[in-house]
């Protein structure tokens, strides 16, 4: 199933962080978001390395074999980046290539945020460079515009998701997850289906049982934390309001992506702000009929991309 990627667990910032790696050359960081792991970039990881780069996908904190603090505040991106430029400076790099979807399309942008000294370039996606509002916390807003049942609102109360997936298998709850273009009824996703889920052609029985089987022993609670950090956050980022990203950038989304449908997204992507706040920006992709998990359901598009863009440099 893997081939000859590698596995093993790092010290880095106080907690034990499991790495997927393979090949040789300059090392390209692959982050995942939720709920996922570092095998959502099976197919990636093995392009890059015959291309000749280091590919080097870790489960970040509170996913797969990683640790997993109990407490929410322990999943800033303060704590998410440090872990990061750990990893960096554990695999003996000064920079690296970096790549983030979702969560980990979050985690990269604030990378180059925080310590842009250690990216060559960024390449995200799903989720555009979101600069910090002083005036707007975010799930306050959040809950104001669409409700409590609202997916990041639902996600905030420990414990209330963790009951409601527990009532499900975790294979099905990750068939659900993973075949969703569109996340807000996420509320309610521990229960059964009302019919089957017939899988994509891009995700495997064999893909979701992997997936299923880390969840099993980690649970959600670490990614879920992700969520409940979202106004702590906002807090902590205070002095970089207004700072733009300055390393280069490539943006790739897919037409069907809630990310890129969400009220004010295209005006910012396409009308100038996008480009305002990320001065380096090279390239924005829009791939058509693609929904939010793009590095799985067009691999070798999402490969050529990302190589296309890093061996510039």
């Amino acid at each position: 199933m893997e081939g000859e990627i590698t596995h093993r667990r790092l010290l880095v910032n106080g907690i034990n962080m499991h790495i997927a790696e393979k090949g040789e050359g300059d090392v390209v960081l692959l982050i995942h978001g939720f709920p996922e792991l570092w095998y959502s970039w099976r197919h990636q990881i093995k392009s890059l390395a015959a291309r000749g780069y280091r590919a080097v996908a870790p489960d970040l904190r509170g996913f797969g074999d990683s640790d997993a603090p109990a407490d929410a505040e322990a999943y800033t991106m303060l704590h998410v980046v440090g872990d990061l430029v750990a990893l960096i400076d554990a695999l003996g790099q000064d920079k690296v290539f970096v790549v983030g979807h979702d969560w980990g399309a979050i985690a990269a942008w604030n990378l180059c945020m925080f310590r842009p000294d250690k990216v060559k370039a960024l390449v995200t996606l799903s989720v555009a460079f979101m600069p910090r509002n002083s005036h707007v916390r975010p799930v306050k807003t959040l809950r104001a515009v669409y409700g409590d049942d609202y997916y990041v609102c639902a996600f905030q109360e420990p414990g209330r998701m963790e009951a409601e997936f527990a009532q499900t298998k975790t294979a099905l709850l990750m068939r659900k997850f993973l075949t969703f273009h569109d996340p807000s009824p996420i509320y309610g996703i521990g229960a059964p289906p009302t019919k089957e889920i017939v899988l994509p052609s891009w995700l495997s029985e064999e893909d979701v049982n992997y997936f299923a089987s880390k969840f099993d022993k980690s649970g959600f609670t670490g990614g879920l934390n992700y969520y409940r950090a979202l106004d702590l956050n906002w807090e902590l980022t205070s002095p970089w309001t207004g700072v733009q990203i300055k390393v280069p950038v490539k943006f790739i989304v897919g037409d069907q992506d809630l990310t890129y449908n969400f009220p004010g997204v295209k005006d910012y992507i396409h009308k100038g702000g996008f480009k305002k706040d990320v001065p380096l920006l090279n390239d924005v992709i829009i791939m058509e009929g693609v929904g939010h998990f793009i590095n799985q359901e067009k691999p070798q598009e999402i490969a050529d991309h990302i190589y296309d863009f890093i061996q510039k440099f």
